[in-house]
């Protein structure tokens, strides 16, 4: 019972995870786009380029506070981790109980 609750949770997350993986992308795509403005706007010397690259930060942050539903697919990619360790821990406990049987 147990083995098939497992496996039922992680078919519905994987299934969420694949539906959200076009938002995670563009999560993924804003969030470099936002590194690269920071570290750019840090070696920036000139005023003006520094407002250039902060505008470009903003952008960044902007679109990936809009993929929220990123940020489910996100949560459904950990839940699938931590049902996959769940389940390799189970089914090492019960070899070790078939072993302990012999």
């Amino acid at each position: 019972m147990r083995t098939f609750l497992l496996i039922s949770l992680a078919v519905i997350a994987a299934i969420i995870l694949l539906a959200n993986i076009g938002p995670m992308i563009m999560l993924l795509i804003s969030l470099v786009i936002a590194y690269y403005g920071v570290k750019k706007f840090i070696t920036a010397d000139t005023t003006g380029s520094k407002v250039g690259w902060g505008i470009v930060i903003l952008i960044g942050v902007s679109m990936s506070i809009s993929n929220i539903p990123a940020l489910i697919g996100v949560v459904a990619m950990v839940v699938l981790y931590y049902t996959y360790k769940k389940w390799k821990q189970e089914k090492e406990y019960e070899d070790y109980l078939e072993w302990d049987k012999l």
